[in-house]
């Protein structure tokens, strides 16, 4: 739906991917929306080096978010949140859905 605005289908998924989430890595990424990795990680590279995405490192992986200070940072997350609304059911559920924290030992499922 933004690629057109954005350029290519991996920036769409990973601008998504983080403005739903809050924060993601590139094999996540990669994992929940079924796409090789080196696109997404070059996407994510090109982001961080225009100034719309910051990283840091938490233990051996590279965690990327929004950076802030990006002067179109609210606009772009209306824009986003907009495009989220008309993505299929399914997708904006597992999305939004995602469980990233462990269960706890022992904890019936």
């Amino acid at each position: 739906m933004l690629e057109p605005l954005l350029g290519s289908k991996s920036s769409e998924k990973v601008l998504i991917f983080i403005e739903a989430l809050g924060e993601g890595y590139a094999r996540e990424i990669s994992r929940f929306f079924g796409i090789a990795l080196d696109p997404i990680q070059k996407q994510l590279d090109k982001l961080e080096l225009g100034g719309i995405l910051v990283s840091f490192l938490k233990g051996r992986t590279r965690i990327y978010t929004f950076n802030p200070r990006y002067p179109f940072l609210k606009e772009l997350k209306l824009i986003l949140d907009k495009a989220l609304t008309f993505y299929p059911e399914e997708e904006r559920e597992r999305l939004l859905m995602n469980r990233r924290r462990p269960r706890r030992r022992g904890k019936s499922i």
